[in-house]
Formats: C-alpha cells, sequence, structure tokens
C-alpha cells in the first residue's frame, strides 16, 4: 500500500489563503453585478492577504527549529514566515492603491491575478528542493505575465506583457537548464541533499550552479540581466509595476540567498566572487542610467536595479550579519519603492498621461500629503539619515567590510553619492520648481483631484515603515536576526 506524506497544512497556510482568496475573486468576476466587481474583489483579496499575514506571524512564532516538508521539497522556518508576511503586507498596500484604478474591464481577474501571484511568492520563498522552486517560480510568473498586459486598450502595457514573456521565459530556461545539470551531476533535486551529495565539485554542477544564479537574477533585476525592467516596469499598469518591484524581488533575493547558502556552501568562493561582480554591475549601470531618465518609472526602474546591487553586496558577505541586513534593509526598500510608485499612480490618475519629472513640479503644493510621501521615500532610497534606507545602507556595509570586501564597501558609497543625482531632482521638483504642465482633465474643468482615502493608507503606511525602520531599528533587526538564524550560515 502506497503511504500518504503528512502535510502540514499550517505551514501551508498562508499560501492557501492568497489562493482562496485569488479563486473567489474570480468567481465574483462572473457572478457578481457589475456595479459591484471592484468593491467585492477588493474585499476578498484585502482580507485573503490580511489573513496570509495573520497566518505567517503565527508560523514565525512556531517554527524556531526549520523543518523539511513534503519530501523534502519545502521548509517550514522562520525565514520563510518572514518573506511570506512582507509578501502579505505589500500585496495588501497594492490591494488598497488599486481602488482608484480607471480599469473598466478584467477587474476581478486583476485582483484574482494579484492574489495568485503572492501565493506563487510565498511558496516560493520556502522552496528547498529545485523542483518546486522552479515550479513556484512559473506559478508567480504567468500571473505576472498577463498582469502585465492587463490593460489590453494601451499599447504599451501589451508590449511590457511580451517583453516580460519573452525574456521571462528565457531566464525560466537557464535555470531549468541549471537544475538539470545540478541534478545531472548529483542525483539530487533537495537544497540539503545536493550539499551533501558526492562529486559536486565537476564542471557540470559548477555549470549548473552559475546558471542558477544566472536565472535567478533576472528576477532580481539585477545587472547585466536586467534588460527588461525599464520597458516592463514602464508599460505595465502602475499597480502592478510596484508590485513586480517589491514582491518579486523580495522574493527572489530570499530564494537566492536560501539556495546558494544551503545548496553551494563549498563553492562559496565562487559564487560570493560573482555575486560581487552582478552586484558592482548593477550600481554602475543602474545609477547610470537613472540619471538619464525624464520619465519617473524609467527611473525607478533602473533605481531597483540599482538597488539589487545593494542587496547583493550582503549576500555576497555570506554571514549571519549579511543574512540579517539583507532581510533588514528589505523592510524600507519595500516600503519606499512601493510608496513611491503608489504616488506616481496617484499623479497618473490626474494626468490622464503617463508621469515625467516635470509632471511632478509642484505636486509638493497640489497634494502636500503626496509630496511629503514622495520626499521621504526618495530620501529613504537615497540612504539619508531619519529614514530606515540609511540604516539599512549602513548595515550592508557593516556586514560586506566585516567580510574583508572593503573595497565594495568603497564602490556602495560612490553608487549613493551618484544616486542623489536623481532622488534630490525628484524632490527639487516637488517644491522648488513652478508648475509648467498642462492640466489634466480634472484640474482643467475647475475641479479639485478627489481623495482616494485607501490610496492615502497606503502611503501613509510607507512612510510610517519608511520613517519607523529607523527609530524602531532593534526590533526588526532583532526579527532578521531570528529569520536569518533558519539559513546555514
Amino acid at each position: 500500500m502506497s503511504q500518504t506524506p503528512h502535510v502540514d497544512w499550517f505551514a501551508l497556510a498562508p499560501t492557501l489563503s492568497l489562493l482562496g482568496a485569488s479563486g473567489i475573486a474570480l468567481l465574483g468576476a462572473v457572478l457578481v453585478p457589475r456595479a459591484a466587481v471592484r468593491a467585492f474583489s477588493v474585499a476578498v483579496t484585502g482580507a485573503g492577504f490580511v489573513v496570509s499575514a495573520v497566518f505567517a506571524a503565527f508560523l514565525f512564532d512556531r517554527s524556531a527549529d526549520p523543518t523539511l516538508l513534503l519530501s523534502e521539497s519545502m521548509t517550514r522556518d522562520r525565514l520563510g514566515a518572514f518573506a511570506a508576511l512582507l509578501l502579505a503586507l505589500v500585496g495588501l498596500a497594492i490591494v488598497l492603491a488599486s481602488w482608484g484604478d480607471r480599469r473598466r474591464d478584467h477587474v476581478g481577474e486583476y485582483y484574482a491575478l494579484l492574489a495568485a501571484s503572492a501565493a506563487g511568492m510565498v511558496f516560493f520563498v520556502s522552496s528547498s528542493s529545485l523542483l518546486t522552486m522552479f515550479l513556484a517560480l512559473e506559478w508567480l510568473s504567468i500571473s505576472l505575465y498577463i498582469l502585465c498586459s492587463l490593460d489590453t486598450h494601451r499599447r504599451e502595457s501589451l508590449e511590457a506583457g511580451l517583453k516580460y514573456l519573452i525574456i521571462g521565459s528565457f531566464s525560466s530556461g537557464i535555470l531549468l537548464f541549471g537544475c538539470a545539470l545540478v541534478y545531472g551531476a548529483t542525483g539530487e533535486l533537495g537544497f540539503d541533499a545536493i550539499r551533501e551529495a558526492t562529486g559536486a565539485d565537476n564542471p557540470m554542477f559548477v555549470t549548473g550552479m552559475a546558471m542558477i544564479l544566472a536565472g535567478l537574477a533576472f528576477k532580481v533585476s539585477a545587472a547585466p540581466f536586467h534588460m527588461w525592467t525599464p520597458d516592463v516596469y514602464q508599460g505595465a499598469p502602475t499597480s502592478v509595476t510596484a508590485f513586480m518591484a517589491t514582491a518579486t524581488k523580495l522574493s527572489a533575493l530570499v530564494v537566492t540567498y536560501r539556495i546558494l547558502v544551503t545548496a553551494f556552501p563549498e563553492q562559496a568562493e565562487i559564487w560570493s566572487v560573482a555575486v560581487a561582480v552582478i552586484a558592482v554591475c548593477s550600481l554602475a549601470i543602474g545609477n547610470l542610467a537613472a540619471i538619464a531618465q525624464k520619465d519617473v518609472k524609467r527611473m525607478l526602474a533602473y533605481s531597483s536595479v540599482s538597488h539589487a546591487g545593494f542587496l547583493l553586496i550582503a549576500v555576497a558577505a555570506n554571514s549571519e550579519d549579511g543574512a540579517t541586513s539583507l532581510l533588514f534593509y528589505l523592510i524600507p526598500y519595500v516600503a519606499a519603492t512601493a510608496g513611491a510608485f503608489v504616488v506616481v499612480a496617484a499623479r497618473e490618475r490626474e494626468l490622464g498621461r503617463p508621469v515625467s519629472v516635470a509632471s511632478l513640479e509642484g505636486l509638493g503644493w497640489e497634494r502636500p500629503f503626496l509630496g511629503v510621501g514622495m520626499w521621504v521615500f526618495m530620501l529613504s532610497l537615497a540612504g539619508f539619515p531619519l529614514t530606515g534606507g540609511f540604516l539599512g545602507k549602513l548595515f550592508v556595509f557593516s556586514a560586506i567590510y566585516e567580510a574583508g570586501w572593503w573595497w565594495l564597501v568603497v564602490i556602495g558609497v560612490l553608487a549613493t553619492a551618484l544616486s542623489l543625482a536623481y532622488y534630490l531632482n525628484i524632490v527639487r521638483a516637488l517644491y522648488m520648481r513652478p508648475g509648467e504642465i498642462a492640466p489634466g482633465p480634472i484640474v482643467a474643468t475647475g475641479g479639485s483631484p478627489p481623495r482616494d482615502l485607501l490610496l492615502d493608507t497606503a502611503v501613509a503606511a510607507g512612510i510610517v515603515v519608511t520613517i519607523g525602520s529607523f527609530f524602531f531599528v532593534q526590533p526588526l533587526v532583532d526579527l532578521a536576526r531570528d529569520a536569518a538564524a533558519s539559513l546555514p550560515l
């Protein structure tokens, strides 16, 4: 008789909550009257993200000892629970910010796909085998391909979806081929089993590891694997861009660190150098390209590439401090990046066209709350004191310095100084330039921009986390350290 494996439903609860919300939202798109679809979808998916966050918090508290589940295909540990909690909170913020979208078609499908993609990410960060890692990656990616092209009336959205599909499929192929090489060299799929397998130093094994790293670097948006990022971020719906720039990067970085330190610890001398080189490329290309951008979404896309470099510096440290600094850095980074894109979405709705740097002129006076939020987010991304971004970079530099890579600290500081050119340009546009752009459809008719309370709530949450992560740093560091302790460092 075949024996049914034990299923830890509590460990799967954050994922199942989002899958349930996705299914209900999809049914609502068909059964609920058209006028009520948006409210129903927001309520269902918002509740799904809240329930998922609650389960992730309980899972973090009750998973002090890492446990392999489902024939070693996934791991129940604090690292996965920490990432799942952040993913659920980011998803909730995006759901709130999406309420004011002008989308008339595919409303229910949009929220269903958002929850489905987040469910894939939550499962992705807990994967502990090459098979489940790849399946979860495709699960979240397919939903994102559709989300990018969901605004079918916009050519830019369709183009973004097609570019992301083509390049994403190519990166998935590289990742899958790398997994095949590693399996061929070791005969194992589990991360722990790969580490313990004999004959792991042959060229086929190292080549497979390199291809896995390259495939994940596509999802992290790290240079030189970033070529899809500016076009896709610019063309996709802004709320989808906000979700991709935060949730996708978060989940990909967590999995990258997990697989490198768990499956390939003996090759650390190889992959740490490779990660350091990718980090330097990301810092250089991201910052230099961002300076030349006039479109704000495109500028933030290159900013995301640059921050991938800072985050990968923590990975290159290959230490407990490096893992802690990576997880702490993700908190203010996710809050500031999501908040910035939400402000851009609000301005985009008011003007009815893409937002350039010139389009932000005078926003600080027209919409004081959004103006304050935008400059807080820009200062955090630039690494100014009194924001979590300052401490995040400080911890990353400290971790890599302790690892003996002082030259990466120098490059990181120079990159930070270079980034001031475009971050402070945004702040200057908010307050120090007169608005000379043509009025949007609302202002042109003599009205004032309507207040979107849910969007304002998402911006307020981003401000609280961005600034709060500076003043309440110790509890967050302890949280990140507990999560990092799940890794075999």
